[in-house]
């Protein structure tokens, strides 16, 4: 008995990527939609966090709870730098926020993004973040 020769497989590439959207995974295509109709709302818990613990963060500064960054960094136990990254988002356009509260925020968004530098004018976000 003589095996058939193995014939060479046909290959498909699809330019897409796997993405973590609260706790779920999402296919995202490389113009950052969604390859799957997602339902009307993703909710990303993380960012949500991210943003309330800026906003709170903001607060305890503002009523002088803490004096400086570093100060509240030394009392939440966190390295001064992510608190100002994290403070950052305090100054997020409302309209992004309202985004990602509601879950209707682009596939490509993420915590990690949200984290990185962004331009304070809130015009200048919406083209940043490519929510407008």
């Amino acid at each position: 008995m003589n095996p058939e020769p193995q014939q060479p497989g046909l290959q498909t590439t699809v330019p897409i990527s796997f993405r973590r959207r609260g706790g779920k995974a999402v296919i995202v295509l490389p113009d950052g939609s969604r390859a799957v109709g997602a339902p009307s709302m993703v909710i990303d818990n993380t960012m949500i966090k991210l943003i309330a613990r800026a906003h709170r963060w903001q607060q305890l500064l503002l009523q002088g709870v803490y004096a400086s960054i570093e100060e509240l960094a030394e009392a939440e136990t966190i390295n001064p730098s992510y608190v100002s990254r994290v403070m950052r988002l305090s100054c997020l356009a409302p309209s992004i926020t309202e985004a990602i509260m509601e879950g209707q925020h682009p596939a490509h968004l993420t915590a990690k993004e949200l984290l990185a530098p962004f331009p304070l004018a809130w015009a200048a976000q919406q083209e940043h973040f490519k929510l407008g």
